[in-house]
């Protein structure tokens, strides 16, 4: 193992914390064992404690039929079998510990990182321990992509791109070939795509028109999906990324009308949310250059706002944007204070979305989504924005 605890113990004195405390009981907390290592698959049916300070050894607490369980970490090991011990040997692992940073949000604020049970939460405290959240700790071990994952995920952002129009374009010629489509031939033939550029996807891709489209979370389905036709608006949301091991995932959205005109609807609705879109990307760049990093909610207060000012908010009914990953739905900072208020910082080495949407029930819905690396240089925005809503041209 590399110096995966100095690593942790360098981020607990940037972020002014005494220890983090990880807890474990079967699969209650994904994000503890990927940051610890565990083999995949490790059977654990009891609890286990590993406590990490600012300084000095780490400390273990484990059960004694699985007292190996924390054996690939350092640290001094203590064991116990009766439930009584458990709580005298919590009690002593944290002696004169203040305070610990667990997988925890005060009110269930941010609830991607509100793991640990609130009954363990009573354990520690009952300690005379104080509980924070790791939030930004999680971010440094979870969110942060090596150059690889950098390069990696521009490429399929670039993918990502050229599948998005290919699809309208297709979308276009079955039209002009057979008269319609539908939203499950646009989904399969996008999914195709995926398989021969060597991409791969946790769910498949959002195909939805006209009013379809004002459903944020719309799935077509065999069981209930719309054809497309000449006039018709579509929305398209996909995700993926490449095969090889630890890649991250690329997230776009572009809209299209399957006419020659768009009307003139569609194009103020589009322009209000392109231009909110573009104002988190100034944001950001903005506090970049003051040297001053953003938290999640500021970056969705700016983009709301933006909104809010042309007379949409009401209709704009999600967070601005979410964290990339290894996941499409990362264990980062999310662009939100809607949903919930996201406090975590915006620190680089992270890359998030930013897609407003204004969704205009039984009419349509207008989504656009770009992905933003936060690197040591500022942010970059890694897929190429949409500039206008996708329409037919004399050759389609």
């Amino acid at each position: 193992m590399d110096d995966l605890i100095g690593r942790i113990q360098q981020a607990l004195r940037d972020f002014h914390l005494s220890a983090w405390l990880f807890y474990g009981f079967q699969d209650l907390d994904p994000i503890a064992t990927r940051i610890l290592r565990f083999e995949p698959h490790l059977l654990a049916t009891r609890r286990w404690f590993y406590l990490i300070p600012e300084k000095g050894e780490p400390s273990k607490l484990v059960h004694r039929i699985e007292s190996s369980i924390l054996d690939h970490l350092p640290g001094n090991k203590e064991i116990y079998l009766e439930w009584e011990q458990l709580q005298k040997k919590v009690k002593g692992l944290l002696g004169g510990v203040s305070a610990v940073a667990m997988q925890y949000s005060e009110n269930n604020s941010i609830p991607y990182i509100s793991l640990v049970d609130a009954g363990t939460i009573d354990l520690v405290r009952g300690c005379g321990t104080q509980v924070v959240s790791s939030g930004d700790l999680i971010q440094r071990f979870e969110a942060v992509w090596s150059p690889h994952q950098v390069e990696q995920h521009r490429a399929t952002a670039l993918a990502l791109t050229s599948i998005v129009q290919a699809a309208f374009e297709q979308a276009a010629t079955d039209i002009s070939s057979q008269g319609e489509t539908d939203e499950l031939s646009i989904q399969r033939f996008i999914l195709d795509r995926f398989e021969k550029e060597g991409l791969l996807t946790e769910h498949p891709p959002i195909v939805a028109v006209n009013e379809n489209s004002a459903n944020p979370h719309y799935q077509p389905t065999e069981a209930g999906y719309s054809k497309i036709g000449s006039d018709d608006f579509l929305l398209i949301d996909l995700w993926a990324k490449s095969k090889k091991e630890n890649s991250v995932y690329a997230d776009i959205t572009w809209t299209g009308l399957m006419s020659k005109q768009v009307p003139e609807k569609h194009s103020e609705v589009f322009q209000v949310v392109r231009q909110a879109r573009d104002q988190g990307v100034d944001f950001l760049r903005g506090r970049f250059e003051e040297n001053n990093l953003p938290q999640g909610w500021e970056v969705d207060e700016v983009v709301r706002e933006s909104i809010r000012q042309a007379g949409y908010e009401e209709f704009f009914v999600h967070r601005t944007g979410h964290n990339l990953g290894r996941e499409v739905h990362g264990n980062g900072v999310h662009f939100d204070n809607l949903e919930t208020h996201d406090t975590r910082f915006v620190i680089p080495g992270i890359a998030c979305t930013i897609e407003p949407g204004i969704y205009l029930e039984g009419e349509f819905g207008v989504r656009s989504e770009i992905n933003v690396f936060f690197s040591q240089d500022g942010p970059e925005v890694t897929t190429p924005p949409q500039k206008e809503v996708w329409k037919l041209t004399t050759d389609s």
